[in-house]
This record gives C-alpha cells, structure tokens and sequence, in this order.
C-alpha cells in the first residue's frame, strides 16, 4: 500500500532509543577549555558533605539559578547533582550570557585544597559544543 507507515529502525534510531539522544551525539562533541577560576560560596553550603564526596577530575554541573543577590547566578553541581557553590559573580556574565543563548557549559575540578574550615576548588570551565 502506497500510503502506509513502514516502521524503520535504522542504527542510530535503535541507538537513539537504547540511551537517548545525549550518548548518540556524544562521540561528535567537543569541550572548548573557556576561563579557569574557583568555586565561590563553599563555607555557606547547608550540605558540606558534598565537600568530601568530590574529588580532582570531577565534571561539575552548571545550572542557572533564579537568585535575588545576582542575576547571572550560576550554580555549580556535583555529579551526584549536590550543590558544590556558584561560579564567581566576577566571572559569571559571559558564561550567564551563553547559557540563557542556549550553549551547554561544564566544569572540570582541577585542585582541591582545603585549609582548615575553608575549601577552595579550582575549576576550569568548558563550552561543549557540537
């Protein structure tokens, strides 16, 4: 019949279908190193255990945050999707700016250093681009 639906299951549908469209175009992304700069807010966590669960190599979240100290709030998770702090509001409007125009950014923690109750992550941030 010339006006049929025929099911087609091509490699990257059934690819797509196994484990969503997000590991299809993985293998054809790329992460553009941006800015290098820390996490702010650390010693404000509710949760601080957070602090003992990452580690260096750790791939952080970015989320945009509704925050009523700063429009360009950027808030920076753990893999387990824990709040770890904010990108710096000294370093946040370009990265704000390319967020809300769509653009997928993540952070990689490259130090950890903790000096006394205070502990400071050095992140570097990355555009993921396809």
């Amino acid at each position: 019949m010339a006006n049929e639906l025929t099911k087609f299951e091509s490699g990257l549908v059934s690819k797509a279908a196994e484990g969503g469209i997000g590991e299809l175009l993985k293998p054809l992304s790329q992460e553009i190193h941006l800015f290098d700069s820390y996490v702010a807010g650390t010693s404000h966590l509710a949760d601080q255990s957070v602090l003992d669960e990452i580690k260096e190599g750790d791939m952080l979240f970015l989320i945009r945050e509704e925050n009523k100290f700063d429009s360009n709030a950027i808030m920076l998770l753990s893999p387990a999707k824990k709040k770890v702090g904010y990108v710096p509001e000294k370093d946040n409007v370009v990265f704000a700016r390319l967020m809300d125009a769509g653009k997928k950014l993540s952070a990689k923690i490259t130090r950890i250093e903790k000096k006394g109750s205070f502990t400071k992550i050095a992140v570097s941030i990355y555009l993921v681009d396809f």
